[in-house]
């Protein structure tokens, strides 16, 4: 989390997770600059090691080893981290534009993105084949070629264009492991043919002649066609046509061609070059727009020229971070001069390499061994992270901030407390003017018109249902944490089976420069209302402040009909208890604050958290719901207790059928829980014959606090299995039957544990 007792003063936003942005990320993290809030807007949360993806297609690397998880190194840097896809870029606002959020601002913005194979370039292209760039989409189709290949035992036709080092690395790794495999299900690969096409008269065109007389033999002896200097000029459905009139039938086409930069940059205004790419002086920044810089793929070093290579981008990690941080701090920036030659570690897919340098190469398994060593020992440098930074701590008037900025941070030092901690009514007016809330007949006074307070009409036959809640941020993003917020808040009035009407919000925004204020606030509050627009519920009003963290809540004003309310007294005996999503929460952002959750886990329990429960509670609601509450700090247990009192009944809870988040058991497994959970814990003498469960791992979650939890509601037993089913097709994926409503017993413990 950004320490956010020193004042915003500059935004640094890095815009992909690319090599030279994680030596970024784990520089600033080793030596934070104070005053200066990075942040990092990604497509994905674990980043590709493009030197590894040959092992891992071949079956050599697990996922985890050949990615490195921005969760944790963006937690390391104090970074935050925003699970999104940049889509445009306004230079004279200074802002990111993205797929699914409010536009990021930046005062100094880095793009390392990568590239894409141009498949526009050729007829027929785009749709039909399958880039493998980016990396990860091919990942995903990797797995679903593999099962389409099995399913099968005829003829099988696999072409790949590009006969540069990467199309001849992810064929042989391609074919070794569909070898495998079919080995494996005692089955041969000799249905399957591999053509290998390319524009050039020979493989590896950009190494020696000793490497390319390697390939070629390796090529020729695992049968591969291959047909250089065959340039592709056309491809349809299942098959591609070259220079010379040929057509080839295939079944699978993998695109490994020269790579192109995303429109949107050319379109922007930045300088680029003839394919697209950021234009960079010597030291990565833009040569039209000073407060830009590129790095890897994306970038065009316009005195030195390179191929689009991984090695070129860990290279430029260390000056992009010292040169992003001397433009922050307003120091002159220093060049950097690319080596002219490398070292490249080409794989032949069964852990055998070729090195090739200048006019030198050498082959065999101790090539391999040395690549496998050289990948491990880079990977481990951003996965193992320290427990914290060693943090230098300069001062921020060593050149962070210029001489106003200095002046404010002074003012900032000196804030009021009372009214005169609020968030000034400029500030305020700016970021609420971007806001459109629903509009409600039913609301009298509002944001529209506001006065002292706002005014809501209660329908005859309706009774009124109000609920507060409020609590600090755990995680970086103001716009995501606004609609866990929001969710959070609106749980109590759909548990109750109500309609939310309105609601007053309270914020607490970070001390800052007020530009900074505005953002977070807007942020902040576009999140909110997405979820509060999408309940139909009117934004009336509220309170912000100025503070040392982040926080919000909402008091929120519902309505019911009075026959129709649902309580959490009224289980019946034989009702079976569903759940509408899955617990975790507490211990995954508890291992996220220790860097010991992955990405994709909290990015699972994000995408958890910002589902609303407001389809669910009326699926529950239409199938006969005899009693519902929310899942939050009491954790499961503690809620079920709750329903357990006023409706008189004891429960059979299955351990084995509660759904868990991904990565929760793990975390469990490590001994990390939430702050609150010990007292959650107490709740343990509900249990009865706690001692038979015995030291199962999964009994810690059902004490786990949650945060925008799911419902849980007790149905009738003939209407369960209907309402399970409907759950899940509204997108309630995790939604399960965990237990049965009982007759009270005479023992004093209402809940019956069973694995």
């Amino acid at each position: 989390m950004h320490n956010s007792q020193t004042p915003v003063v500059k935004d640094l936003v890095l815009v992909g997770g690319g090599h030279s942005h994680i030596a970024v990320l784990k520089r600033f993290g080793m030596r934070p600059m104070p005053g200066v809030r990075l942040t990092v807007i990604c497509r994905e949360m674990h980043t590709p090691y493009s030197g590894m993806l040959p092992g891992l297609i071949a079956g050599h690397y697990t996922y985890d080893e050949a990615h490195i998880d921005l969760g944790p190194l963006c937690r390391f840097a104090g970074a935050r981290l925003y699970h999104d896809e940049a889509t445009g870029l306004d230079l004279i606002g200074q802002s990111i534009e993205c797929r699914s959020r409010p536009p990021v601002r930046y005062d100094i913005a880095s793009f390392n993105i990568g590239s894409t194979p141009r498949t526009s370039d050729i007829p027929g292209a785009t749709g039909n084949v399958v880039p493998v760039k980016p990396i990860n989409q091919f990942i995903a189709h990797w797995q679903s070629m593999i099962d389409r290949i099995l399913a099968r035992n005829n003829g099988v036709r696999i072409g790949v264009v590009g006969t540069g080092a990467g199309g001849v690395e992810i064929l042989l790794a391609v074919q070794h492991r569909l070898r495998q495999i079919l080995r494996e299900r005692g089955r041969t690969d000799d249905h399957i043919e591999y053509y290998l096409f390319g524009d050039t008269g020979t493989v590896l065109p950009d190494h020696n002649p000793r490497a390319r007389r390697i390939f070629d033999r390796e090529l020729r002896k695992r049968r591969v066609q291959v047909l250089a200097g065959e340039a592709v000029t056309e491809v349809a459905p299942g098959r591609l046509v070259t220079l010379q009139g040929a057509e080839y039938a295939l079944d699978e086409i993998l695109w490994v061609t020269a790579a192109g930069a995303a429109p949107w940059l050319a379109g922007s205004g930045l300088r680029v070059d003839a394919q697209g790419f950021i234009v960079v002086n010597d030291a990565l920044q833009s040569l039209s727009h000073p407060t830009v810089f590129a790095a890897g793929d994306i970038a065009a070093v316009e005195n030195h020229p390179r191929p689009k290579s991984g090695v070129f981008a860990v290279r430029q990690g260390r000056p992009l971070a010292d040169n992003l941080r001397r433009a922050l701090q307003g120091h002159s920036i220093r060049a950097f001069r690319p080596q002219q030659r490398f070292l490249s570690l080409i794989t032949t897919g069964d852990k055998y390499a070729v090195a090739s340098r200048g006019y030198w190469a050498m082959e065999g398994r101790v090539m391999w061994r040395w690549k496998d060593w050289i990948d491990r020992r880079f990977m481990r440098k951003y996965n193992v992270l320290p427990e914290m930074a060693q943090a230098q701590q300069p001062a921020v008037a060593s050149g962070v901030a210029d001489t106003a900025a200095i002046k404010e941070i002074s003012a900032i030092a000196m804030r009021c407390g009372g009214c005169g901690a609020k968030v000034g009514s400029t500030v305020l007016d700016r970021a609420l003017s971007q806001l459109q809330p629903v509009r409600r007949a039913d609301i009298l006074i509002g944001l529209d018109a506001p006065d002292d307070a706002a005014v809501a009409a209660v329908a005859p036959g309706k009774v009124m249902v109000h609920t507060v809640d409020y609590f600090r941020a755990f995680i970086d993003d103001p716009y995501v944490f606004g609609q866990i917020a929001a969710n959070h808040s609106l749980g109590d009035i759909f548990a109750m089976g109500g309609e939310p009407q309105s609601a007053l919000a309270i914020a607490t925004v970070p001390f800052g420069l007020e530009a900074k204020v505005e953002d977070q606030l807007s942020q902040l509050m576009a999140g909110a209302l997405k979820v509060l627009n999408e309940a139909d519920t009117a934004l009336v009003g509220g309170h912000t402040s100025e503070g040392a963290e982040l926080a919000m809540g909402f008091a929120v004003n519902g309505l019911a009909d009075r026959e129709r309310l649902l309580r959490k007294g009224g289980m019946q005996p034989g009702d079976r208890l569903i759940l509408t999503k899955p617990i975790g929460t507490g211990t995954l952002f508890a291992a996220d604050m220790r860097m010991k959750a992955k990405g994709r886990w909290i990015d699972g329990a994000l995408t958890s958290m910002v589902q609303s429960n407001y389809a669910a509670a009326r699926c529950l609601h239409d199938h006969g719901a005899t009693a519902c509450t929310d899942v939050t700090g009491f954790g499961l247990l503690g809620h079920l207790v709750e329903m357990t009192k006023p409706s008189g009944v004891d429960v059979e809870l299955i351990l084995g059928a509660i759904p868990f988040l991904d990565g929760a058991l793990h975390t469990v497994r490590l001994g990390i829980l939430s702050s609150l959970q010990p007292q959650n814990v107490r709740l343990r003498r509900a249990i009865r014959d706690l001692a038979a469960i015995g030291q199962d791992e999964r009994l810690p979650l059902i004490f786990d606090p949650q945060t925008a939890g799911g419902l849980l509601a007790s149905i009738p037993a003939d209407q369960a299995d209907d309402c399970l089913a409907a759950l899940k097709r509204l997108g309630y994926g995790n939604a399960a039957i965990i237990g049965t409503v009982r007759p009270q017993s005479d023992q004093l413990e209402p809940v019956v544990l069973r694995q």
